[in-house]
C-alpha cells in the first residue's frame, strides 16, 4: 500500500485541481471521494494543512482529517544525507548572488536618470525577476520541508505542482507523481484497489 504526501498546490494550483473540477472546491470533494475508495494512505504534514486552512479559509470539508492523515515529520529524528545539505547550501548561495546581480542591473537603470513613472516599473520588475531567482525551483518554506521530510520518513510517493519540491524530492530519492497525471493516478489507485 503507498502513502501519498499531499501538497496545498494539489487544492489550489488550478493547474492540478481543474482535473478533478472547475472549482477548488469541487475539485477537492472529487479528490477526497478518489482518495476515499482507494486503498492508499493520504498525508498532509500539520504546517501545510494549516497553510491549506487559511488559503481555503473555511472551506476545507469537515471530513478532510478522516481521508488525509495529518502527521508531521519527526524532523529530529530523520537523517539526510550530507550531499543534500551540500547542495542546497550550494544552491542558495548561486541563487543569492543572481538575485545581488539583478538588483545591481536595476540600480543602474534607476542611476541613469530614469523618470519616477520609469522607477516604479524598473521596481516592480526588480521584484518579479529577484523572487523568481531567489525562490522558484527550490524549497523556500517550512511547509515544503516538512512534505519533503514526510514523504521522506515514509518512504511515500509526492503530490505537489510545486517545481522546487518535486526537484528536491527527486535529489533526495523520493518518489514524485506529476501534476499533469495526478487524476489518472487517483482512478487507477481506486480501479486496483491500490
Amino acid at each position: 500500500m503507498d502513502n501519498f504526501v499531499l501538497d496545498t498546490s494539489v487544492f489550489t494550483n488550478p493547474e492540478v485541481y481543474t482535473q478533478f473540477g472547475q472549482s477548488s472546491q469541487v475539485a477537492m470533494d472529487a479528490f477526497l471521494d478518489l482518495a476515499r475508495r482507494s486503498r492508499a494512505r493520504f498525508y498532509m504534514p500539520s504546517s501545510v494543512y494549516e497553510e491549506l486552512c487559511l488559503v481555503k479559509k473555511g472551506e476545507v470539508p469537515p471530513d478532510f482529517e478522516a481521508v488525509v492523515r495529518i502527521r508531521s515529520p519527526r524532523r529530529f529524528n530523520i537523517l539526510v544525507p550530507a550531499g543534500v545539505l551540500y547542495e542546497f547550501i550550494e544552491e542558495v548561495r548561486a541563487r543569492i548572488d543572481r538575485g545581488l546581480r539583478i538588483a545591481e542591473e536595476h540600480a543602474k537603470m534607476v542611476g541613469s536618470g530614469a523618470q519616477s513613472e520609469e522607477v516604479g516599473k524598473i521596481i516592480n520588475r526588480l521584484r518579479g525577476r529577484y523572487r523568481e531567482a531567489l525562490r522558484q525551483g527550490i524549497i523556500d518554506s517550512r511547509e515544503d520541508m516538512d512534505v519533503l521530510l514526510l514523504a521522506y520518513e515514509l518512504d511515500g510517493v509526492l503530490l505537489s505542482a510545486d517545481e522546487g519540491l518535486r526537484t528536491w524530492a527527486d535529489k533526495v530519492g523520493v518518489m514524485i507523481v506529476h501534476p499533469e497525471h495526478l487524476l489518472p493516478v487517483m482512478e487507477k489507485l481506486v480501479e486496483h484497489g491500490d
